[in-house]
């Protein structure tokens, strides 16, 4: 294993510091210039790569922001509903900029579930994709606050184009007083500046309201942990605060060129036309990616040599040769060749799938965060990293265990600046999530160990998934699926409590698994439920009694997920019989 691994704490590294997204976007433009900040295709076969540098970044900012100054849009709420593109970015940077309060929007969301995202907030103007047009034409209808559209791209006869709106912004940003407001206007950085709205994997989302020091603090703040490399690939929702927070606004603070996947299926291309220096991935792609590798090698008849291969590096990396970027080059071209690191949050991640990146030249920093703290609490570090640990707090939060068990597990709860506000119009729902002295719940169940003084987080379930067995035994299924997940074949799979309509008494735990047919082919296995019964009795035997699967549950399809990529458990049908 890597020695690095081992390694003691050592000093912060330098953060870029910044109170809100004006100060930002001016800092960086003034220390990066002509740096290209976004790298973008308008369509993905397109030969040709688009850049803006920072100090366009600025211009189109100012311009915007101008604009959007001049329709009196402070204190108003703007929903920006769209994939990942420049145009989403700086809308997001320059509507804040003035006063305005974002709403970003998942854009997979069927219309009824926007429109009432859209009424809650009261939204007057909507940012919009071209792609989301037809969706856009519907919530007109069933909106009424709605007065402003404002489309990326060319636009339409029934909306501005992003560009219109540049354009007159760039007149009015000429005037000295306007200039003038821009630059002198008080930007309160407590006041709710961004209002996003939970997924809901377990049921109805929440609107968390977030300030400018939420999010700005956060990644002002979590950069004293770890050190990003200089050029990434965007690929996650920028609705969600693991992208907007960390892929978007911690790297552009940072000065680091970021290119704009055209999408999930263009992904492999683009990694090895960009060739980015690190990555900001949630655990479904680090996952992908693992079992394509082992796949193709297979396939070409290179696994025992990939796997030798690792063997001899692990071993000469303990007396200080590293012959990574050597042995396994022709795996890390996949990537593009130049990747060092992968940033990994928003679920559990197998180690042995971290250990197995680690062996052939690429870190992963696995952390923990959560949209009501904008979202960043913790991450290993690039050189100080234990096994199963979403790592240490980032400078400034606290972590505290609520009502520790005999193994000093309970629920993990939060203090620092990027704690949330509040629910949006839900004050039941805030006082819920807060102890009398002001710590935070974050639903999730771990504990804490401490290392030479820091203390680190691991992780051990969600409260909501968590099974209380009649006997009091607590069960955690990311637990059991993080083992899971281990054997071949397995897609994904998600442990729960099953229901039995005839038996209310009966206590099943069940691993509901897709499984990777191609992967089953491969083997030559022929029945795939006998199969993989028999490999779950074994993991079933490293484990304690009560926490042993008692049903394997196979499906056809893939499990429902959100655009984050999580499963949506509450879509699962529970029903054993």
């Amino acid at each position: 294993m890597n020695t690095k691994n081992r390694k003691h704490n050592y000093p912060q590294y330098e953060t870029t510091k910044f109170r809100d997204f004006r100060e930002m976007v001016e800092n960086a433009a003034d220390r990066f210039g002509d740096r290209a900040a976004f790298y973008y295709k308008e369509k993905p076969d397109d030969p040709e790569t688009k850049t803006v540098s920072y100090a366009e970044t600025r211009e189109i900012v100012h311009a915007v922001a101008a604009e959007m100054h001049s329709r009196g849009i402070e204190g108003q709420k703007v929903a920006i509903i769209g994939g990942a593109s420049v145009e989403w970015f700086l809308s997001y940077f320059a509507l804040m900029n003035v006063g305005a309060i974002t709403v970003p929007v998942d854009k997979e969301l069927p219309v009824p579930d926007m429109a009432s995202i859209l009424n809650t907030a009261e939204c007057t103007y909507v940012f919009y994709g071209e792609a989301q047009r037809k969706k856009i034409d519907e919530l007109r209808e069933i909106v009424p606050s709605l007065r402003g559209f404002v489309e990326f791209g060319e636009g339409s006869d029934r909306a501005e184009s992003f560009e219109q709106i540049r354009a007159a912004g760039e007149e009015k940003f000429k005037d000295p007083g306007m200039r003038d407001y821009y630059f002198t206007h008080e930007i309160d950085i407590d006041k709710m500046a961004s209002i996003v709205f939970t997924s809901g994997t377990t049921g109805q989302g929440k609107g968390v309201m977030l300030s400018l020091r939420n999010i700005c603090s956060d990644m002002e703040q979590g950069m004293y942990n770890f050190q990003i490399t200089y050029r990434t690939l965007f690929v996650l929702p920028p609705h969600h605060t693991f992208g907007s927070t960390v892929n978007l606004v911690g790297h552009y603070a940072q000065g680091c060129e970021i290119y704009i996947s055209s999408g999930i299926r263009y992904i492999m291309n683009e990694l090895k036309e960009f060739k980015p220096t690190h990555l900001i991935l949630v655990p479904l792609f680090i996952e992908t990616f693992y079992k394509r590798i082992l796949a193709a090698a297979e396939k070409s008849g290179q696994l025992a040599k990939l796997q030798k291969g690792i063997k001899l590096s692990n071993a000469l990396r303990k007396v200080g040769i590293d012959l990574r970027g050597k042995l396994f080059k022709d795996v890390l071209e996949n990537f593009g060749g130049r990747i060092e690191m992968i940033i990994c949050g928003g679920a559990a991640l197998n180690q042995k799938i971290i250990d197995f990146f680690e062996s052939i030249g690429i870190v992963i920093l696995n952390g923990y965060g959560i949209t009501e703290c904008a979202p960043l609490i913790s991450c290993n570090r690039n050189e100080c990293r234990k096994n199963g640990s979403v790592g240490m707090p980032i400078v400034g939060g606290q972590v505290k265990i609520l009502d520790p068990d005999e193994n000093g597990e309970g629920e993990i709860c939060y203090k620092g600046p990027n704690v949330m506000l509040g629910y949006y119009r839900n004050e039941e729902a805030t006082k819920a999530v807060f102890t009398e002295d002001g710590w935070f719940r974050t639903g999730d169940l771990g504990y804490i160990k401490v290392y030479d003084g820091d203390p680190w987080i691991y992780i051990t379930g969600r409260s909501k998934n968590l099974i209380i067995l009649s006997n009091g035994k607590n069960v955690y299924p990311e637990e059991i699926e993080t083992d899971l997940q281990g054997i071949y074949g397995v897609s994904e799979v998600v442990v729960y409590q099953g229901r039995s309509k005839s038996n209310p008494d009966l206590e099943l735990i069940v691993a509901e698994i897709f499984p990777d047919e191609e992967a089953l082919k491969m083997h030559h296995i022929e029945d795939p439920q006998k199969y993989f019964e028999e490999e779950v009795r074994k993991v079933n035997e490293k484990n304690v009694g009560y926490k042993a699967v008692g049903r394997v549950k196979l499906r056809s399809e893939e499990f429902v997920k959100n655009t984050s990529r999580k499963i949506i458990r509450f879509k699962i049908d529970k029903t054993i019989d």
